[in-house]
């Protein structure tokens, strides 16, 4: 298969993924491995397109961005700020950063993918039936604790396949938010956290670019920033009258399938 097609695949697969809570990581390394694309250049490539994924939560919420930034209005009327920001991610940053060498090398496979798909979605399942009716149903008034709480969740996305949004939703759902706000949530705190996430990589691997490869970086980057755009405004539209469950299954229903394909047949 040429490798713009290729660039296409992938650039889907990240947008559809990276904000639902099915795990992008986990979808990008299966996609990798059936389609044979995998080694420096993918995950230079991977790491690229995620910034066209980040691109698009901005300009979703570019004004909350803007307003995050104002200390009058914190001052004045509370809301939504960098502190729940910073709430939200110091906690998987800093066990991301210390642990980050053990897991690019020891959980990036399909099996490791497997065990994270069903233990994501069993998660998600237990907060669906255990979460307490919401106290907090829009994202501007989530507490400092609240944040912090769910930033602590977010910690169980560091192995591949478990999901960022699926943990921090769930979280969200443990602490007494709405589906809604825990989504935006999770979208928001995305931004910084995948941001410094996606530069620390390319840093580390910035003399394996190859400026051949524009085109083909261009490509899933577009791509995966229109999908991801899409797939948010579906995705919020979707939690205002259905629970998590489906995606639940759907993650049971593909560690079955990857199993199949990778151990068995």
């Amino acid at each position: 298969m040429h490798e713009n097609w290729i660039a296409v695949i992938i650039g889907i697969v990240e947008g559809l993924t990276e904000f639902l809570p099915i795990s992008s990581t986990g979808h990008m390394i299966l996609a990798g491995s059936l389609l044979g694309f995998e080694g420096e250049k993918a995950s230079v490539f991977e790491v690229f397109i995620q910034l066209g994924a980040i691109l698009s939560v901005f300009i979703l919420y570019r004004d909350k961005f803007l307003q995050m930034l104002d200390i009058r209005r914190l001052r004045i009327t509370g809301g939504l700020s960098a502190a729940h920001v910073a709430a939200g991610i110091l906690p998987v940053m800093a066990v991301g950063y210390l642990l980050h060498k053990p897991i690019k090398t020891y959980l990036f496979s399909p099996f490791t993918v497997i065990v994270g798909l069903v233990a994501g979605g069993v998660l998600m399942l237990v907060a669906e039936k255990l979460a307490r009716r919401p106290v907090t149903r829009d994202v501007e008034d989530i507490t400092l604790q609240q944040a912090f709480l769910v930033g602590l969740f977010q910690i169980l996305s560091l192995w591949p396949g478990f999901s960022r949004s699926g943990s921090t939703i769930a979280g969200g759902l443990f602490f007494g938010l709405s589906r809604k706000a825990a989504a935006e949530f999770s979208f928001i705190i995305a931004v910084p956290l995948m941001l410094v996430a996606c530069l620390y990589d390319l840093l580390k691997i910035w003399d394996k670019l190859n400026m051949g490869d524009i085109q083909l970086f261009a490509i899933g980057f577009v791509t995966a920033f229109v999908v991801a755009y899409l797939s948010i405004v579906w995705f919020l539209g979707f939690l205002n009258k259905s629970s998590l469950a489906a995606f639940a299954y759907y993650r049971f229903i593909l560690a079955g399938l990857s199993y199949y394909y990778f151990f068995l047949r």
